[in-house]
C-alpha cells in the first residue's frame, strides 16, 4: 500500500474513535436522589497481584538469559 493510503486509514480511524468518545461523554449526568450507598467494600490485593509479579519478574530473568546466551 501507499503512504497516503496508510495515512488515510489511521487518520479515519483515529477520527471514528475520537466521534466514538464524544457521543460517551454527552451521556447526561444520573437523577439526584435515591438511597444512599454503602461502604466500599475492602478488597485484598495480595494472592492474584504477587502471582501476576512473580511471573513478571520469571520472564523477565528468562529474557534476559536468553539475551546473554545469543
Amino acid at each position: 500500500m501507499t503512504r497516503f493510503s496508510h495515512l488515510f486509514r489511521a487518520g479515519s480511524l483515529t477520527a471514528a474513535l475520537l466521534c466514538i468518545t464524544s457521543l460517551a461523554f454527552a451521556q447526561g449526568e444520573p437523577p439526584e436522589g435515591g438511597p444512599e450507598p454503602d461502604a466500599p467494600t475492602a478488597v485484598p490485593i495480595d494472592g492474584g497481584a504477587s502471582l501476576l509479579l512473580a511471573a513478571g519478574v520469571g520472564l523477565g530473568l528468562r529474557q534476559l538469559r536468553r539475551r546473554q546466551k545469543a
